[in-house]
């Protein structure tokens, strides 16, 4: 319905469009700048919440043929013009109104607002339902649209290997009936699921709302998580270190590997085996086994005696004079 204070907006302005813009156009410029002012992407934003209000008004009039029509048949006849009563050719726009119904405009939700909610959904989790906003856990109700359903929480703590390879659970919900959730191969600690349309039904025909659970992940005594690779410190012996070696490494939930350690190795160097890490839709990762020369804490005589020897026998270099050197600039 068409109103009086259409004289003195210029909805083409405010989307930064022209008047003879396409509806695809207007959709995707729309699109664009919902994006950027969305009260979920600038949270106590007053100037952005009034941006959105401004471009949502405007999009909800031009995007429908009916009131665009209307509005530019208005905005011809008297552009720029104000009412005031009494005022010169009051009367006359008193007419233009009434024949296209007084009052003030009606924001009605356009049908291609779904597909706007839609992807609001998908980048903040799901707060907002489609058909105009819906009402998100923490309250914002939306221009004309039903409730949206509240969400529900859960947590729940599984062991690495589940973590890693991931399973089928049965949880509690807030409200005592159990649930299942699919956790996925490679979910990370503190990583939350979100399991759509099962939360708390809306309070007047709306969108159900969430189950939300947060997973909180075992430490593994052995191995750590580095993205989709697995990390693990394996000790070899200063003799498999100096000399060279095959040893074994372990790997999760799996077989031994064999890795060859060169001669010459030094703590810390990383040894790579391909695809024995963590399996996801992202991709596989690699198992990352990280020497560490283990130095022996007791020594018998003889072993005493063998390294003494060693030590007379080998290079007359001190290991750390590049250090001392780099130290003194």
């Amino acid at each position: 319905m068409a109103s009086q204070d259409w004289f003195d907006k210029d909805f083409y302005k405010v989307l930064g469009v022209a008047k003879d813009v396409s509806e695809a156009d207007l959709k995707k410029t729309y699109r664009k700048l919902a994006r950027k002012y969305h009260p979920d992407s600038n949270q106590g934003d007053a100037a952005a919440e009034a941006t959105f209000k401004e471009i949502s008004e405007a999009y909800a009039v031009l995007s429908d043929p009916e009131q665009r029509t209307e509005y530019d048949q208005i905005r011809a006849m008297g552009s720029g013009a104000r009412f005031q009563a009494g005022g010169p050719g009051a009367g006359g726009f008193e007419d233009v109104f009434s024949q296209f119904g007084q009052g003030r405009t009606r924001y009605q939700t356009a049908e291609d607002f779904d597909d706007i909610f839609s992807m609001f959904n998908q980048q903040n989790g799901g707060r907002f339902g489609s058909g105009g906003f819906g009402q998100p856990t923490g309250g914002f109700r939306g221009y004309g649209g039903p409730t949206r359903g509240a969400d529900m929480t859960a947590r729940t703590t599984i062991d690495f290997l589940t973590a890693t390879k991931g399973e089928t659970i049965t949880l509690q919900g807030e409200d005592g009936k159990p649930f299942k959730v699919k956790i996925p191969a490679g979910v990370s600690d503190g990583q939350k699921i979100r399991l759509r349309g099962r939360g708390r039904p809306s309070p007047d025909g709306g969108e159900t709302g969430d189950i939300v659970v947060q997973i909180t992940v075992r430490p593994h005594p052995v191995f750590t998580r580095d993205g989709l690779n697995l990390r693990v410190t394996v000790p070899v012996t200063f003799t498999e270190a100096a000399l060279g070696a095959t040893i074994e490494v372990p790997t999760l939930g799996g077989d031994p590997v064999k890795l060859r350690v060169a001669p010459g190795t030094p703590s810390g160097r990383v040894l790579r085996v391909k695809g024995r890490g963590v399996a996801s839709t992202k991709g596989t990762g690699d198992l990352l086994a990280e020497v560490q020369v283990a130095v022996p804490s007791h020594l018998d005589d003889e072993a005493r005696a063998a390294l003494e020897r060693f030590q007379e026998l080998q290079p007359k270099e001190n290991p750390r004079s590049e250090l001392m050197s780099k130290a003194r600039g």
